[in-house]
């Protein structure tokens, strides 16, 4: 659309969300603006007048790269010299310049001018691929106001702070945004923030009221002026504070009105928003740290045997200047006034060689002595590792096993440093959403009166058929299952000829299959569009557990089609007629689901004038709201959840009650008044009154809903830990989610002894609702590390026992901040690293960081992140290697990582095959250097050793340079790339075998 001519949409959507909106109120935080922490003036729409620019705000321009043209020279000299060997041969290169130098300096310095020019080109083509995803990034294009009412493109790195965009439905936010106003009349609009914490589900923000009303279409931002006074620039996603003056009045700001660089307009057609905070000062790049020079861990090693050399070489050398020394003191005059080494001219020699000087000349012995057998240490050995490196990347960019056709994606190794860390891994930190899954849930099975419906198994159902031997069962599984590779319709998966097809009304419980395909049809707050060319209905929802629940509906033949201000119409099958017909419920409340009811519920009106109420939630809070005379399924529906469970999936419970009017009456009054509340216990309030409403329920049954892995991640996670390597899931999502998700890629498993920690006993929550801050957070730490003890104790009393129970540690993002303080975060280190598997939920992008630092520092050895959006990028960094997933949804994780890969399946592939192999080449590539460089400098000591050590070099300096530069370089290299100790095949056998047999020994 140009210009703005669109119709907004007349639907009020801020009326279903009954809990997360009511009109803005000025919290304790605001009475610090204009304070330290909170001096930031934006100027709206007025980014370039003089009081804007005399603030001086940074530029919306990112970069990820290492080096810029700036600090390339310095910075990379400084890598290469950091090396010990570079820097001994820099300093034998200044000494070969004097009268000490046994060769010429042209020979000595230039093989050393080849070997840093070739790792400085090399580091250069690395760092260009990040510039060219830089360079992608900060020229995609976006809507900016130009003074006139008219929105023309512009490119994202020519934001500044004030400017007003126009953002479009699926683009995403080019900085972080205040939203002004959007196509729905109240300024609702959806975001998808999977880059930043990494879950899928949508998050509902909402614009101020007094820039919504007055800021329709394009035009009407000519004359709109506005100052904002916020909080500085920081990491923190999950708060803001400010204010924003518009026509002379105040009006505060949260983190409901920020829309963060990164997240993406869904569902929305277009939003309105003023640039507050740009480029590095945006949140999702405050998450993030500079990209750090990583070394491996063998590389690290190789210094120290260079530093064995030099003491060798330097005790060489302080023993052939005494030998010198005393030879050079005996070598007296004799007869005739000729000495007995008097072919190494002593008269010339003002110094060297003078019999009367044999003290000075053995020091300055000892210097020519240090260059001379500098050929002890390999020049070359480094550039030959670096040209090796750069060739094995070659062969994991080129390997057709690790290249994903579906979304044209191969493995991808952004630096060589790394290759052979891959085959040294002891711990995998990985992120859930978009890593282990493919971002979508399927409705697979359900519970409908006691019966249970779905004949699909799942990936946990699999894996524990094939361990018991029930290879036969998977087998005539599968036969039902239309396609394991991906269902045809997205978010179902189900299959079961007595429902499908209409087939349902046929069963004995007809009615309440009715009752049940129709609560899914309309308790949610789904968004339905038609396609108008093929009338074919799709929907956006909140979370993916609502999409596949309202799909579901439709394909069993409820079909929800249509939302208005106040109603749901849905197709159903007519039980009286045996055709299809449409019904309009009125839809009067929403009660919406969080984390603390973990329940959802709908109040509706149906055309008959009954009033119902609709509900879905978690098993452990439906069963006890249940009725005396609703509980006729419980047993056996109690049995299919725990069976569902089981095969790893999320369950929710479905039931409904009749609404006497009067009740509804009193109860409406009451929700009102406790939502319009501005007092501190306004969420108690409203929780109070909807815990009575849903009370007294009848059971329909159960739903069960896969988050769906990626392909072959179950049995990458069992190869992985057959090897011996530890995994660590840090996720964002909610507790039950990264359970669910646990146990569907075997990370997690039913003889397992669950650790769990976190903040949500009764006495934390009474605290919380007292509201003292210093109380709550004493009260946690305590409650905190008490867990930890405990923990460890079930541990050690497991371990002295002789049974040696596997045990799986879980905790939350509120407890993992004190588990990480100084004080506690070894004894966190200690209790995890006892556990076989280690679950941290709620994570935030800093926490995934420090634990990640934690384990790399803590255990001392070689760890590897991996991850697939913005809030994995300072994991990756953190870790000793980090791994990309290239998803669909951005590239922050990619364009921040050493390797990048598309599924994590091929992480099997890229650690067990080419981490072995290359930890292996480059392990006798190194050996094999300083085996010959030994073999060589021995000849010239013994030739030293029969000239009374007079310094003098056994060949021709360009031979000596020459030597390691080229003549024994390219077989080493040859053997660096080709080498293959044992086949792909075999790889996979030797890492478990050598993990038993490293198991064994310690046991």
């Amino acid at each position: 659309m140009a210009g703005g001519g669109r119709r907004r949409s007349r639907l009020h959507l801020s009326n279903i969300y009954a809990f997360k909106f009511r009109k803005s109120t000025f919290q304790e935080d605001h009475s610090n603006i204009g304070g330290p922490g909170f001096s930031r003036v934006v100027y709206c729409n007025e980014p370039n007048s003089p009081a804007a620019e005399r603030r001086n705000y940074a530029g919306n321009y990112v970069r990820s790269t290492k080096y810029t043209p700036a600090s390339f020279i310095p910075k990379s000299l400084f890598e290469q010299f950091r090396r010990v060997a570079n820097f001994y041969f820099l300093v034998t290169g200044v000494l070969s310049l004097t009268a000490l130098s046994p060769y010429g300096a042209v020979s000595a310095l230039l093989p050393l001018a080849f070997v840093i020019a070739a790792s400085m080109v090399k580091e250069a083509i690395e760092d260009w691929g990040r510039k060219k995803q830089d360079i992608e990034v900060n020229n995609r294009k976006v809507k900016v106001h130009d003074g006139n009412g008219i929105f023309r493109q512009e490119e994202w790195r020519n934001l500044k702070v004030g400017d007003i965009v126009r953002v479009e439905k699926d683009e995403f936010f080019p900085a972080d945004l205040l939203l002004l106003s959007s196509s729905y009349e109240d300024s609702i609009c959806y975001v998808e923030t999977m880059n930043l914490d990494g879950e899928t589900n949508l998050k509902v923000k909402q614009g101020l009221e007094a820039t919504s009303s007055a800021l329709h279409e394009d035009s009407d931002f000519k004359d709109f002026k506005a100052i904002v006074k916020c909080e500085d620039p920081n990491a923190d996603l999950y708060t803001y504070v400010g204010t924003l003056d518009l026509e002379q009045q105040k009006s505060p700001l949260s983190i409901q009105q920020l829309l963060l660089r990164d997240s993406k307009l869904r569902n929305t057609e277009y939003v309105y928003g003023a640039v507050v905070f740009t480029g590095h000062d945006t949140k999702v790049i405050q998450n993030s740290t500079d990209p750090p020079s990583k070394r491996s861990r063998i590389e690290r090693k190789m210094d120290k045997i260079i530093y064995l050399m030099f003491f060798v070489v330097f005790l060489m050398s302080f023993i052939g200047s005494i030998v010198f020394g005393i030879e050079t003191r005996e070598d007296r005059l004799r007869n005739g006034g000729s000495t007995e080494r008097w072919y190494l001219r002593p008269d010339d020699a003002e110094i060297f060689f003078d019999p009367e000087k044999a003290p000075l000349a053995a020091i300055l012995h000892f210097f020519t002595a240090v260059m001379l057998y500098s050929y002890f240490i390999p020049i070359s050995l480094y550039v030959s590792i670096e040209i090796v490196k750069v060739l094995q990347s070659v062969f994991i960019n080129r390997d057709i096993l690790m290249y994903y056709e579906e979304t044209d994606k191969p493995a991808h190794a952004r630096t060589s440093n790394l290759n052979e860390e891959l085959g040294m891994v002891d711990t995998i930190l990985s992120d859930k959403t978009g890593t282990l899954t493919c971002n979508s849930m399927e409705f697979i099975k359900c519970s409908i009166a006691g019966t249970p419906y779905g004949r699909g198994i799942t990936e946990v159902e699999r894996s524990m058929a094939m361990r018991s031997g029930g290879a036969a069962l998977v087998k005539d599984d599968l036969d039902v299952v239309v396609d394991r590779s991906g269902p045809k319709i997205k978010g179902f998966n189900f299959e079961d000829e007595r429902v499908m097809k209409g087939n349902w009304v046929k069963q004995k419980e007809a009615a309440v299959l009715q009752k049940f395909f129709r609560l899914l049809a309309v308790c949610h707050t789904a968004i339905p569009e038609t396609d108008e060319a093929t009338g074919a209905v799709s929907y956006e929802a909140e979370s993916p557990d609502e999409a596949a629940f309202v799909v579901a509906a439709r394909e069993l033949g409820f079909e929800f089609f249509n939302r208005t201000q106040n109603g749901i119409s849905f197709r159903e099958l007519d039980l009286a007629t045996g055709q299809k017909v449409e019904r309009v419920y009125r839809l009067l409340n929403v009660l919406e689901f969080n984390s603390a009811r973990k329940r959802m519920s709908v109040i509706v009106r149906d055309e008959d004038g009954k009033l119902l109420l609709l509900s879905k939630g978690a098993d452990n809070v439906m069963f006890e709201r249940l009725a005396k005379n609703g509980r006729k399924f419980e047993e056996k529906t109690r049995e299919h959840v725990n069976d569902y469970a089981d095969a790893g999936l999320r369950t929710l419970i479905l039931a409904y009650r009749d609404v006497d009017e009067s009740e509804y009456i009193e109860f409406s009054k009451n929700f009102n008044e406790a939502k319009n509340a501005v007092s501190a216990d306004r969420e108690s309030l409203i929780d109070e009154i909807t815990d009575k409403m849903e009370r007294e329920l009848n059971l329909l049954g159960a739903t069960a809903v896969e988050d769906k892995l990626q392909n072959g991640v179950p049995d990458c996670i069992d190869k992985l830990a057959q090897a011996g390597i530890k995994i660590w899931v840090l996720t964002g999502d909610k507790m039950e989610t990264a359970i669910n998700i646990g146990f569907a890629c075997s990370l997690l498993r039913q003889e397992m002894k669950q650790i769990i920690i976190n903040l949500e006993t009764p006495h934390i929550k009474a605290l919380e609702k007292a509201g003292e801050k210093d109380v709550i957070e004493q009260a946690s730490r305590e409650s905190v590390v008490k867990q930890m003890e405990e923990g460890k104790a079930l541990i050690t009393g497991s371990s002295s026992t002789g049974s040696h129970e596997a045990f799986a540690l879980i905790i939350d993002g509120k407890s993992l901040t004190y588990a990480l303080e100084d004080d506690f975060k070894n004894k966190f280190l200690d209790l995890a690293i006892g556990c076989a598997s280690v679950i941290c939920c709620r994570s935030s992008p800093k926490q995934k960081a420090l634990v990640t630092r934690l384990v790399k520092t803590g255990t001392g050895k070689t760890t590897l992140a991996i991850g697939d959006g913005a809030n994995d990028v300072g994991m990756l960094q953190e870790a000793d290697i980090g791994v990309g997933i290239s998803g669909v949804e951005g590239m922050q994780a990619v364009m921040s990582s050493d390797i990048a890969i598309a599924q994590f399946r091929y992480l099997e592939r890229l650690l067990l095959v080419h981490g072995h192999w290359c930890y292996s080449r480059i392990s006798s590539m190194i050996c094999y250097f300083f085996y010959k460089n030994i073999t060589f400098g021995v000849t010239v000591f013994l030739y030293e050793a029969y000239t009374s050590f007079s310094a003098q070099p056994a060949y021709n300096d360009w031979f000596l340079s020459l030597f390691n530069v080229f003549f024994s370089s390219l077989p080493v290299i040859a053997l660096g790339v080709f080498d293959q100790d044992v086949s792909a095949r075999f790889c996979y056998k030797e890492h478990t075998k050598m993990s038993k047999k490293v198991n064994g020994m310690m046991q």
